[in-house]
Order: structure tokens, then sequence, then C-alpha cells
């Protein structure tokens, strides 16, 4: 089974998936958004199978310095047309491990998915 852990090197949460990552001997390829950007086929099956609601960082500094009018009236288009051309507004990590897919850095969550 293949992991990939999808994310940016210098964010916090993504250290500790990383760091939690090597010391569970987890195997895995990381992504980063800041230089390889996000397939667009890629974040369509992520937002069908979690939602856009899930993967939109709205809590981010990208997201609360869009304009007013880019925040409103979001809905699974405009939010990932937003998450393409911004990466940064996806909620991070993202990981992919065959059939599992976990958005955010739980550590029970992740201990049950690996185990």
């Amino acid at each position: 089974m293949t992991t990939t852990l999808y994310g940016i090197p210098n964010c916090d949460t993504v250290k500790k998936a990383r760091a939690w990552l090597d010391a569970a001997g987890v195997a895995y390829t990381f992504h980063n958004y800041k230089t390889a950007g996000v397939d667009a086929e890629r974040l369509a099956g992520w937002v069908d199978r979690l939602g856009w609601e899930v993967l939109l960082n709205r809590a981010g500094t990208t997201f609360r310095k869009l304009p007013d009018a880019q925040k409103t009236g979001l809905d699974a288009e405009k939010a990932m047309a937003l998450m393409i051309a911004q990466p940064s507004m996806i909620k991070r990590p993202v990981v992919e491990a065959g059939d599992t897919l976990l958005v955010g850095f739980k550590p029970a969550d992740w201990s049950a998915a690996f185990s």
C-alpha cells in the first residue's frame, strides 16, 4: 500500500504528522502543495468522498485574506477553484493510504488507520 502525505513542509501540523509516520515506521511519499500544487481530479475525488467543507481551511490566513465576495456563497465548485488556485486553503495534512483518506492530524484516528 502506498501512502502519500499532502501538505506544506513548514506547517506545524504537517511536521507533527510526518514525525508520527516516521515513529510508526510508515513509509510515505510527501507531496508539497507549494511546489507541486494539487491535481484537480484528485481534489474532486476527495471532495466527493468527504465534502468540500471538510477540506477547505477557513481558519487559515490565506482564506481569511480573501475578499468577502469570494468567501460568500461557497459551494463545491467555488471551493475547489479556490483550493486549486491556492492549495494553502486545503486543510493539512491530507493522507491517502489505499482506501484510507485522512484530513488533519488526530493521532487516535491515525493509529486506527495504520494498525
